[in-house]
């Protein structure tokens, strides 16, 4: 019912009443109503307080009632929100321990078969989740998606990006483990602004270099410190650095591409997929990849592939929830959200392995992230200060193109 409505039937009672109050009055046999001391002024002035008393009454009442319906709509969409961030943090969490623990098996060292076989999965859910929402339209929202040769080659150079990106992000992971990772992984904003101006010839405001600034005097000092303490791996800051420009590189192309797939993020997610599965079998027998699975012990262990399965379940299901929370909350919302997960990502895996940090190993952490987020607010003011754009609009596209597919795969934040 609406606050129109509501309004309305109060008046109406109220009206009521007061055509009851005058109906008792009218039958009143008191003299003093008909007496010289009361004119029949006197009793239209009093007929028209007690009128505008009642009307008084029944507008406070409707706005009380107003206040409380807002009052429960308030805490529903807190509540709301806050189970969609909480969602988010638990399926984002969850999906890099549980890629750290594939890609960590001593027994089966094939990080291109895991991501791989992540691909598939993928694209199996893409076919589920299409017959779903035929038979139960109401409930899922997916759109439709048919293989065209022509779309997968016109998104060919984005799935070799594509590749390259969610490989170079495992081999990161592999190497650093989840603690180092936020910091391993933290070049991909500063590779955003090279790559924008080599690529798109897009310069970058002094407050976003500034940032920038930040984030590298972040890594460079995590870098430094992980090296005291013995346990830094080249390897993995290399394969970062590599997954940071592939990251970026993404982003790029990915902007590209939207256009021909109707800008909608599965289709993309879809036809990525289906070309990294294609383009990933030379790649396993060119690395050797293929004799590692015909020794390994487990090949038939029901519980590896259900691992294996459930991991590629988990990052289908970070682009979904990505997709909830920058709708029920808005982009800056979910890169601060991105953000505090990967400080309490770090803190879990740091307790977890029951490892000692210093404190200026903390202290590159809280420059990586304060920088990310503080070049995150920057363009944003920028974009609302553009009269040429549409701020939520154009950051919503810009996430939903890029980031979420990255972090679909990936967990960038």
């Amino acid at each position: 019912m609406t606050a129109l409505t509501k309004q309305q039937s109060c008046l109406a009672f109220s009206y009521s009443q007061f055509a009851g109050l005058e109906r008792r009055i009218s039958s009143c046999k008191c003299p003093s109503f008909y007496s010289g001391s009361f004119s029949s002024s006197a009793l239209m002035n009093r007929t028209q307080l007690k009128r505008s008393s009642i009307l008084r009454m029944a507008l406070s009442g409707s706005e009380m009632m107003d206040r409380d319906e807002s009052r429960e709509t308030f805490v529903f969409r807190a509540v709301r929100i806050a189970a969609v961030v909480a969602l988010y943090w638990f399926i984002s969490i969850t999906m890099v321990f549980l890629n750290n623990h594939l890609l960590d098996n001593k027994d089966l060292d094939a990080p291109l078969f895991v991501t791989f076989y992540q691909c598939v999965v993928t694209v199996a859910l893409c076919w589920l989740m299409q017959l779903l929402s035929k038979m139960c339209p109401r409930l899922i929202d997916f759109p439709s998606v048919r293989f065209d040769v022509k779309l997968s080659r016109e998104v060919l150079p984005l799935s070799i990006v594509f590749i390259g990106m969610i490989t170079f992000n495992n081999l990161c992971l592999k190497h650093l483990g989840v603690a180092f990772y936020t910091i391993g992984r933290s070049l991909s904003t500063v590779f955003n602004v090279l790559l924008s101006y080599i690529i798109l010839k897009q310069t970058t405001s002094f407050r976003a270099l500034a940032c920038c600034g930040i984030i590298l005097g972040g890594f460079w000092l995590g870098v430094d410190q992980e090296g005291i303490t013995g346990s830094l791996s080249w390897t993995g800051i290399f394969f970062g650095v590599l997954a940071s420009a592939c990251v970026s590189l993404n982003a790029i192309y990915t902007k590209k591409v939207m256009p021909a797939l109707d800008g909608n993020i599965w289709k993309l997610s879809y036809y990525n997929n289906i070309n990294a599965c294609v383009l990933f079998l030379p790649l396993i027998l060119v690395f050797g990849e293929l004799g590692q699975l015909i020794k390994f012990s487990r090949l038939t262990d029901i519980s590896f592939w259900g691992m294996m399965t459930l991991g590629g379940v988990f990052g289908f299901a970070i682009g979904y929830v990505t997709g909830l929370q920058i709708k029920y909350t808005s982009p800056l919302t979910h890169n601060v959200s991105g953000t505090a997960k990967a400080c309490a990502q770090t803190v879990i895996a740091v307790v977890y392995n029951s490892s000692t940090k210093t404190l200026l190993w903390w202290t590159s952490n809280m420059m990586v992230l304060g920088g990310s987020s503080a070049y995150t607010w920057v363009k944003s003011l920028e974009m609302k200060k553009s009269p040429n754009t549409v701020p939520q609009d154009s950051a919503k596209e810009k996430l939903l193109s890029g980031d979420k597919e990255n972090q679909a795969v990936s967990d960038l934040t």
